[in-house]
């Protein structure tokens, strides 16, 4: 085991044997996994130290820092010191029920804000960033926080460098370090020992964590991890930075701030209006009317609101991660809500990035290839029918098991059953089709590959040489690849068992055979063989390359994905433009557009080339019209993201390689591939596809679109909740004459206390919000257009019916009184305490009843009414809490409250209910009236 002292001051100085040496690792192999798990204990995390948490007891007492919180505390000093003038006679109620009151705030709001922290931890670890190392001998993805030193890191293109490294491998392997030493050139490195000391930028040998690799490949032993790395030297202590706030999270402060405002102008009005015309007796009616003043403001202010968003946002996102779709910032959702184009890539995303053989076409005739993916379930059929033995089955069989010998690719069935490939996916396709015809085994027993000439783009070919052992083991060169280019190396042509001579007039039958093929939109691929002469060097050699005899021509491609192409069809229902951007044949892009549903009918892609033609009116006007576009560069995505944007619309894009990035960044919601996609790319993004499937990316939108309907359901909940409080205060001093809300001396008797009035925000505004944030689809959030950017999210229809029901809620509160009470509007016989007690109970249970209420703007609260557990859970709840205090007589005395009997409760509920017969009616009557109006052009987000 390596000593934790062990240190390298100068890796970049020593060769790779000493490297190892000094690190105890293996140059071949890495570490073991004991050892780096023993390293890792010995070590600790490769990360840079961050500000430490503050302790539990830190964080709750930092919920006492609030405005609000110095009011209450403010209040219950006041009740104290008005206790002790009055001769300190029985227990300060007011200042125990304030004082208790605020430590239940405090409690609910620690709790709710560890709940939020821990979604987001959560959601943090499934976005860390990987690293590809050897470990036991194999090539293993870890977490970059676990890299150890001596591990043998594997670094390739799209990579971010976990750790300091030395490089003990390289192959054109090119580094960004701008960020770490600002050289704004991608650094060439290699394995050269510097035996001088040498600054920083100039260590070719050597990879520093945080940096990028644009291009190559290359292995590399850790030499420094965490604090220890260069960059962890330039940053001895990396402060947590708060995440800035949301547009979101800025308009409900702003409007918890214009609410508090207003609302604390009502207070004094009220106090004052108090004050002025009822006659106050001693310090404790003053200190009475005070904390009326300072209960209402703290009750108008839903304080509780960026808890409730907080953890509504990441149980949400949570949801999308269980779908497959990983959000990295809370802050995407808004985006997401509100997206009304997805520019999608083709391969992977849109189709099933597993390459298929869909056509053969030999000598003898054409065969279709049915089944799709790398399940070899399918038959080759001929005119409609299997083929049968004769002259096309014996040149099929050429084909495919040429196509299969000249590949490095391997295809298996894994333990779960599915079927899976190593290797290119081009070459995987003919040993799929193989299976399918059933030759593979007697290839597999036949063949016994001697050598290989490599594929390269010059050439755009690949041979191997195999020995056949069914004929006399004499040595055959087997190759594949463009088929025009193939052509030209063969004199033969294969047509059953036999060759015969390769004349113009079958060259240009093949010709055109090749061209068929293509305009189908399909990938075309050649094989030719031949045996070689006796006496021939069998050494690979492209020379060997000659004299050929062709077999035939496949036609292969990606099938577009089922599931993409009705979620296609859901986004736009859901007026979302899909685009597609791909670098692939811009006749591939379009039939796979068509097949898809993007373009209606098979329709020309606009290319790159001719995209850099055009001037930007051009430009725009093309991005605007045009849904496929083939053959495309990077800055030629990131130009189409900006003009979309400047157009107005809110552009999720998808990507996967390193040149992606900057689309990604720039795009509103970039999307990155979890399968096929790099670690820049993942880094750039805002969200992970773990399964590169369009129809994560629709169901994310939806998703997004739900989440934000839940953040509207529960601020339509608190705020009309609060606002029927603040009015029923109002209303109930100013009608106090007409209400019989007066004593015998003819003073103003307050409709309810300052201690009701906390106790019904304690008991409102944390279960039933919360609850109301994990409530199920009300509505089809996919039946509506997005969100524009300039809709606010509480909306004039919104306040209309937030200030209706909480004008109906302080209604029905007053007239209970009145009810109860005698004199005002309606004769009563019974005494104030009880008389206030149930107008604070219909109060409670109107707000309750108001939960059904919020949970939609147009929908009846009937619409999947038993659909969310927890809100009914939190109701009864709340229930029960408020018999309790009207029924215990502890809590009596705390709360002013007296017992209600059968009918009183019977009463109280059939009146609270009201409120959700009001909001009944006036969804009826927007209904009716929506269904009589023209939709608008641009008709907006409302739910």
């Amino acid at each position: 085991m390596m000593k934790q002292s062990v240190s390298i001051d100068q890796p970049y100085a020593l060769d790779n044997d000493s490297i190892v040496a000094a690190l105890e690792t293996n140059a071949h192999a890495g570490l073991s996994s004991t050892e780096a798990l023993q390293r890792l204990h010995d070590d600790g995390p490769n990360a840079l130290r961050a500000e430490p948490r503050p302790p539990a007891w830190r964080q709750f007492l930092l919920h006492f820092q609030d405005p609000l919180v110095y009011l209450l505390i403010a209040a219950a000093a006041i009740g104290l010191i008005a206790w002790f003038i009055e001769g300190r006679a029985g227990a300060p109620v007011d200042t125990i029920v304030i004082t208790a009151i605020i430590i239940l705030n405090a409690i609910l709001s620690y709790v709710q804000e560890v709940k939020a922290e821990n979604a987001v931890a959560a959601l943090t670890s499934m976005t860390a960033a990987m690293s590809s190392a050897l470990r036991d001998g194999k090539l293993v993805r870890v977490p970059t926080h676990d890299l150890v030193r001596g591990d043998l890191l594997s670094l390739s293109e799209g990579d971010i460098v976990g750790a300091d490294a030395r490089l003990v491998q390289a192959s054109a392997l090119r580094v960004q370090e701008a960020s770490l030493t600002g050289e704004s050139e991608a650094v060439l490195k290699d394995t050269r020992v510097l035996r001088e000391p040498v600054a920083l930028a100039d260590r070719t040998n050597m990879v520093f964590k945080g940096t990028t690799v644009v291009q190559g490949n290359g292995l590399a032993i850790v030499t420094a991890t965490g604090m220890a790395t260069e960059i962890g030297a330039i940053a001895s202590m990396l402060d947590r930075t708060a995440e800035s706030q949301t547009p979101l999270q800025k308009e409900i402060g702003k409007v918890g701030k214009t609410l508090g405002t207003v609302v604390a102008l009502i207070a004094v009005l009220v106090v004052a209006t108090v004050l002025l015309i009822t006659p106050v007796h001693g310090v404790a009616e003053i200190v009475e009317v005070l904390l009326l003043g300072v209960s209402l403001a703290v009750a108008a202010v839903p304080e509780g609101l960026p808890a409730i968003l907080s953890i509504v946002l990441a149980l949400g996102v949570q949801r999308m991660a269980r779908q497959n779709a990983v959000v990295k910032k809370l802050s995407s959702v808004e985006a997401l809500g509100s997206a009304t184009v997805i520019a999608s890539d083709k391969t992977g995303t849109l189709t099933r990035a597993e390459m298929t053989i869909e056509r053969i076409i030999t000598a003898s005739g054409t065969t279709h290839v049915s089944g799709i993916g790398y399940a070899p379930k399918g038959e080759i059929l001929y005119q409609g029918e299997r083929l049968e033995p004769g002259p096309l089955l014996s040149e099929h069989v050429v084909v495919l098991c040429g196509g299969s010998l000249a590949s490095n690719a391997d295809l298996r069935k894994s333990d779960a059953g599915q079927w899976e490939i190593q290797g290119d996916p081009t070459e995987a396709a003919f040993l799929v089709a193989e299976e399918k015809l059933g030759a593979a085994a007697r290839r597999k027993r036949r063949f016994e590959r001697i050598g290989e000439i490599p594929f390269s783009s010059e050439r755009k070919l690949m041979s191997t040489l195999q020995v056949d052992h069914e004929d006399s083991d004499n040595i055959v060169i087997v190759t594949k690849g463009a088929p025009d280019v193939l052509l030209q190396r063969c004199s033969r042509v294969r047509i059953g068992s036999e060759t015969v001579l390769l004349d113009d007039a079958r060259r240009q039958r093949i010709l055109a055979d090749i061209d068929s093929l293509s305009d189908a939109a399909l990938r075309t691929l050649a094989v030719a063989y031949r045996s070689l002469k006796p006496g021939e060097d069998p050494h690979p050699s492209d020379e060997l390359e000659q004299d050929l005899i062709y077999a035939g021509t496949v036609g292969i491609i990606d099938p577009a994905r089922e599931e993409a192409a009705l979620a296609i069809r859901e986004a736009r229902h859901a007026g979302i433009r899909v685009l597609m951007i791909t670098g692939d044949h811009p006749r591939t892009a379009a039939r796979i557009a068509a097949d898809l549903g993007i373009t209606a009918a098979p329709a020309p892609a606009l290319t790159g080339l001719e995209l850099e033609r055009m001037d930007q009116v051009a430009f725009a006007s093309a991005v605007r019209s045009a849904s496929v576009f083939a053959r495309v560069a990077p800055e030629h995505k990131l130009r189409i993201v900006d003009t979309l944007q400047a157009d107005g619309n809110v552009v999720a894009m998808t990507g996967d390689g390193v040149n992606d990035a900057p689309a990604l960044k720039s795009a509103d919601i970039g999307i990155a591939m979890g399968i096929t996609g790099t670690e820049v790319t993942k880094q750039a993004a805002r969200m992970i596809l773990a399964d590169d499937n369009f129809a994560t990316i629709v169901r994310a939108v939806r998703e997004g679109r739900h989440i934000f309907d839940n953040i509207r359901k529960f601020l339509r909940y608190l705020l009309s909740s609060n606002i029927g409080e603040v009015l029923t205060i109002f209303l109930g001093v100013v009608l106090a004459g007409v209400l019989g809300l007066t004593d015998a001396a003819g003073g103003l008797v307050l409709p309810l206390l300052a201690t009701q009035i906390l106790w019904i925000n304690l008991l409102t505004d944390s279960g039933p919000a919360l609850a109301m944030g994990m409530d199920p689809e009300t509505d089809d959030v996919m039946a509506r257009p997005p969100r524009r950017r300039t809709d606010r999210i509480i909306d004039a229809q919104m306040w209309a019916s937030v200030l209706q029901t909480g004008f109906v809620m302080a209604i029905v509160t007053l007239l209970t009184i009145d009810f109860y009470l005698p004199g005002g509007l309606i004769e009563g016989s019974r005494d104030l305490d009880n008389a206030r007690t149930a107008g604070f109970t219909v109060l409670v249970l109107a707000q309750l009843y108001n939960c059904f209420n919020a949970r939609s703007d147009m929908t009846s609260a009937f619409h999947h009414l038993f659909a969310n557990k927890w809100l009914w859970g939190a109701i009864a709840f709340s229930l029960l809490l408020q018999i309790a205090v009207v029924h215990l007589s502890v809590l009596n005395t705390a709360f002013s409250t007296t017992p209600l009997d059968l009918e009183q409760w019977v009463f109280c509920g059939v009146v609270a209910s009201t409120v959700l017969w009001a909001s009944e009616l006036r969804k009826r009557l927007q209904r009716a009236r929506r269904t009589h109006l023209p939709a608008p052009a641009n008709a907006t987000f409302s739910q």
